[in-house]
């Protein structure tokens, strides 16, 4: 990805295209080091075993949030956020109290109220 982001913008010259396939590259690098960081801490698990039983897969398989509004009120702040640029960027100053009020309910949602202790 990255040559073809190199060739295609010493070849073509044309600024959009170029800068959008080095953010692709930058995306696709960003989800590769996830991913290579977090197969290092996780141990092999019984599907990875041939051998292995169904039983011994069984048991927790982690915490999920059972509800939250917070996720949104965020995608709500991000609509109105791109339709700033349609409708002008003073839009901006309305949607910036949305995304900074669904950002803090999401990130202190198990700092209060009955989700508190988990």
């Amino acid at each position: 990805m990255l040559g073809s982001a190199i060739v295609y913008g010493l070849w073509s010259q044309e600024p959009v295209g170029t800068t959008a396939l080095f953010l692709s590259f930058g995306l696709t690098a960003m989800i590769g080091f996830y991913l290579v960081f977090t197969a290092r801490r996780v141990d092999t698990g019984a599907q990875d075993n041939k051998q292995a039983d169904v039983a011994d897969d069984a048991g927790e398989v982690g915490f999920f949030s059972p509800h939250s509004w917070a996720p949104l009120l965020l995608g709500a702040g991000g609509l109105c956020a791109f339709m700033a640029p349609v409708f002008g960027w003073w839009f901006l100053y309305f949607t910036a109290p949305i995304v900074a009020v669904g950002l803090w309910l999401w990130v202190f949602e198990y700092y209060r109220g009955e989700n508190q202790n988990q």
